[in-house]
């Protein structure tokens, strides 16, 4: 078995972990929601809405960067090519904007500014 072979398969694994994650990750977050569901009152109902779209935002971040890491040691180990290097490029920055946008969602306020919210006494969720 050859370098690229292996290396191909390492990365094939590490892609199907990253679904793993994604798909484990979502049931346990519609399970926790569920389940809050059930024995939360009616009005703090809503929080448990917050908390599964925090968690999936989170299973979401955590699969993208699994995956980022798939492609990039694809395109570095095994496709050298300048068309996998710009389709790694758009991806990466499709994934940091996606990443971005869920930070947001789960902090409710943007990465920069994060220092404002903290200065102003609201609380910022980690």
């Amino acid at each position: 078995m050859e370098f690229d072979e292996v290396v191909s398969d390492v990365v094939t694994v590490i892609e199907a972990v990253g679904v793993v994650v994604l798909v484990l990750g979502a049931v346990l977050a519609f399970a926790s929601s569920g389940r809050a569901l059930v024995h939360r009152s009616a009005s703090t109902r809503g929080s448990a809405y917050d908390e599964l779209r925090r968690s999936l935002a989170r299973v979401i971040l955590l699969g993208l960067e699994i995956l980022i890491l798939a492609d990039i040691i694809r395109t570095i180990v095994v496709d050298q090519t300048v068309q996998s290097v710009l389709v790694l490029g758009v991806i990466v920055i499709v994934r940091i904007v996606l990443s971005w946008s869920l930070q947001v969602e789960i902090d409710g306020t943007w990465p920069w500014a994060r220092w404002r919210a903290e200065q102003a006494g609201a609380p910022v969720e980690d």
